[in-house]
């Protein structure tokens, strides 16, 4: 079976709303089936999908899934947002800009953008609309800059690019932090741009921060230190040599009970139970792409698919500015069609080999990858984080999209920069 009738296949699949785990199986076993000389059997795949997920890095995985959970039943994102709102609220944007200053501290602590949008979103964005922003303005906020939830360390997407091109998580980890801060800065300077334009109602904006300051400063740092310390103790324990990615995940499930349990007093032991129980449900199908997409890679590898997308680009696109253009291009409609991790796992294979032959660093291109990735979260048809935050809002997903169309635009300003200036992810 040709590898176009494979891929033709596997699309028709995806258009009849088959769940993307089951495609990738089906799509796996499809060459074998037809073609009894080929290597990959059924037990050579079941093989393959059971040594792929026989992995000390990606237990991490859940682990940071259980550990956003419970941070966001545990109303942690509010302690965040306020600390920040107390600073900055009366700044031009001071809210908006809170909002996403708090998706980038969530994300280093759930290593997930739609997990970033609901536990954010559920709690500002009745807040944005209370202080006389737009409903759907201020959605669009949130669904964008949950996005730096894949970016900002820790992030599942890096565990997944690690697990499929051996490079080093904590490497990645470290790289990400100052693209996921650039990106922030762009979304908070379209922001600022956008309310200057479109104005603020100052005094209700003035009567909720001075309501917050008058509870004083060091009773806010009381409330969000905890919070605020999450992404400190992941991250110090990671580059202290303290503990590996995996074990810090685990201390953050920890921590966040800690916190969570005997600080904020906001969950209960009860709560426990449906706590794992939502971590079990929101995990098990990850597991199930991850299984698949690990056999379908190596039915690729076998096919070689891989040699024969890298020469045809090598040959087709002979300046490298043009090629990183193309690559950036691929990996944007890639991100609009499938979800994160299938992308990564299959995609990766391809593009690494073309990627070290004009000289780009694993690693650099790694960010690269899942800063486009991560703009596919809010871009149709896929676009997950949109769904999760019209689930918030009751904003159609429509609008929702058409509003956060210049908040990606500075997305992609901001992708450019950190594919030709290799210092802005490897710095560090």
């Amino acid at each position: 079976m040709s590898i176009g009738v494979v891929f033709f296949i596997f699309m028709v699949i995806l258009l009849l709303s088959v769940p993307i785990g089951s495609a990738l199986g089906i799509a796996a076993l499809l060459p074998g089936a037809f073609d009894a000389s080929f290597t990959a059997s059924a037990s050579y795949l079941i093989r393959s999908m059971l040594g792929g997920i026989d992995s000390f890095p990606l237990l991490a995985i859940p682990m940071f899934v259980l550990s956003g959970i419970i941070m966001a039943r545990g109303g942690v994102s509010r302690k965040i947002f306020e600390m920040f709102t107390f600073f900055i609220g009366k700044l031009p944007a001071g809210i908006p800009c809170a909002v996403i200053i708090t998706c980038l501290f969530y994300g280093a602590i759930s290593g997930s953008a739609p997990a970033t949008v609901a536990a954010v979103g559920s709690m500002t964005i009745p807040i944005l609309v209370n202080m006389g922003y737009d409903k759907t303005f201020s959605t669009a906020v949130v669904a964008v800059a949950g996005g730096l939830g894949v970016i900002i360390p820790p992030s599942i997407p890096f565990i997944l690019f690690s697990m499929a091109s051996g490079e080093s998580v904590g490497a990645l980890f470290k790289a990400g932090i100052l693209p996921g801060i650039l990106i922030a800065c762009f979304l908070m300077g379209y922001a600022i741009y956008y309310c200057k334009r479109y104005g603020e109602d100052k005094e209700k904006i003035n009567e909720i921060v001075d309501a917050l300051r008058k509870r004083g400063f060091l009773v806010v740092l009381k409330d969000s230190i905890w919070a605020l310390l999450t992404p400190v103790i992941i991250l110090g324990c990671i580059y202290g040599g303290i503990a590996s990615p995996t074990e810090a995940a685990v201390i953050s499930v920890f921590y966040a009970l800690f916190v969570s349990l005997v600080i904020y007093k906001t969950l209960q032991p009860k709560d426990i139970i449906p706590i794992l129980q939502e971590a079990v449900r929101t995990y098990g199908p990850l597991l199930l792409i991850l299984i698949a997409s690990t056999a379908f890679s190596r039915v690729l590898t076998l096919m070689q698919v891989p040699q024969l997308v890298s020469g045809w680009i090598m040959q087709t696109f002979t300046n490298k500015i043009i090629l990183l253009l193309a690559i950036n291009v691929f990996l944007l409609v890639v991100g609009m069609f499938m979800d994160t991790s299938p992308a990564i796992l299959i995609v990766t294979p391809i593009l690494l080999p073309i990627m070290k032959e004009i000289g780009m660093d694993p690693i650099h291109f790694g960010i690269v990858m899942v800063v486009n990735l991560a703009i596919g979260f809010v871009t149709p048809p896929v676009g997950v984080n949109l769904f999760v935050a019209s689930s918030l809002s009751e904003v159609p997903v429509v609008e929702i999209a058409i509003k956060a169309a210049p908040f990606i635009v500075v997305f992609l300003v901001a992708l450019l920069m950190i594919t030709f200036i290799p210092a802005i992810s490897l710095a560090l």
